[in-house]
């Protein structure tokens, strides 16, 4: 029988070290994910922030860019609209002596003043609130703008000057007060010192009592060319 070889139990020693190296291992592995995890989080956060960021800038520029475009378009309507008070047209005289408008007269509702190619006006842009006209009379000059809405509704709008005999100017404030869609009011700056308007028609009267006056009234009041027959001649305003 040969000799026998002693068997050596297990390095204590060596299981040591192999067991403290897997721990260690594990530990920087755990410490490099978590490393990781955290990388990506952070990342997560800047990315984040980035995307609120461009979110912001671009709807900051279409709201900027917005405003800019309704102010631009509110000034182009503005512009349109005070161009189309002044557009093209004359008068025509017919045989009867009334006076028609040869070109479109605008109906833009505007709140500014208007410059009219013709005094009184008989048409164009106009203010939204029209002025009464229900067999009113004015002693007072009123505003065109207003009276042109007026006019628009269906009105005789009657005008005089200082010039114009008294007796006249109170014969035709008798007849407008018992004739609804009618006013009348004191005008300085016109051709004749007693004239009549309607909506693209304009007559000049050499008294009250011309005939061409009450035809003028029949033909007008409420008359074709009223571009919104029937519409209020009450419940605007008074000057």
């Amino acid at each position: 029988m040969g000799p026998t070889v002693p068997v050596r139990p297990d390095d204590p020693q060596k299981d040591t070290a192999m067991g403290s190296g897997k721990k260690s291992n594990s530990a920087a592995r755990k410490e490099r994910i978590e490393e990781m995890r955290r990388a990506e989080r952070a990342r997560e956060r800047r990315n984040r922030a980035l995307t609120i960021g461009a979110s912001v800038v671009v709807v900051a520029g279409l709201v900027v860019g917005g405003v800019v475009l309704v102010r631009s378009q509110s000034d182009s309507d503005k512009d349109s609209a005070a161009s189309d008070s002044k557009g093209s047209g004359h008068f025509v005289t017919d045989a009867d002596g009334v006076k028609t408008w040869s070109g479109d007269l605008s109906r833009t509702h505007v709140t500014t003043s208007v410059t009219y190619p013709m005094h009184p006006p008989v048409g164009g842009n106009h203010n939204p609130v029209w002025l009464n006209c229900n067999g009113d009379v004015y002693t007072s000059p009123v505003k065109d703008e207003n009276a042109v809405h007026s006019l628009e509704h269906g009105a005789v709008w009657v005008t005089y000057t200082d010039k114009a005999p008294k007796a006249d100017v109170d014969a035709l404030a008798a007849k407008v007060k018992q004739t609804p869609y009618s006013l009348m009011s004191p005008y300085q700056d016109q051709a004749s010192p007693l004239m009549l308007s309607a909506w693209g028609h304009q007559l000049a009267v050499k008294s009250a009592s011309d005939p061409a006056v009450d035809k003028f009234f029949s033909t007008y009041v409420q008359g074709k060319q009223t571009p919104e027959p029937g519409a209020s001649c009450t419940g605007g305003t008074m000057k």
